[in-house]
């Protein structure tokens, strides 16, 4: 049997590798929440996973920073919740969580806009019980 280079079966592997590279780029290019009413899980996780948040942070569990149920459930009930949350994305934090300090994924780094930064906040707040 002869092979040939080329053919349906990689111009879909090429296809799928696009989509995969450019997940990052589109999720850092989605609609802000405040555009579009809500906040789209998946983009969320994909522009986490981009800016590095994943590095110390995971869904369920602790890493180097809390996970993200644990920051949700502190956070519930708390009316400037999201302002704050938002706030430690944007210019670190020390001391809440323990010894290790969160640093700032916006201002100079600018690894995050405003916008961005509200919407990851949002999305966190949202994996809480009942949200």
């Amino acid at each position: 049997m002869i092979r040939r280079r080329g053919g349906p079966c990689a111009a879909l592997r090429l296809a799928l590798l696009a989509a995969v590279l450019a997940a990052p780029a589109a999720a850092r290019a989605a609609a802000p929440a405040a555009a579009t009413g809500r906040v789209d899980a998946v983009a969320m996780l994909a522009l986490a996973k981009s800016s590095g948040c994943l590095a110390c942070h995971a869904l369920q569990h602790k890493k180097v920073g809390p996970s993200y149920a644990a920051i949700a459930a502190r956070s519930a009930n708390k009316p400037d919740a999201l302002e704050t949350l938002q706030n430690a994305i944007l210019h670190g934090e020390s001391g809440t969580w323990g010894v290790i300090p969160m640093p700032a994924y916006g201002g100079a780094q600018q690894v995050l806009t405003r916008a961005q930064a509200h919407d990851l906040a949002q999305w966190i707040l949202g994996l809480a019980p009942g949200a």
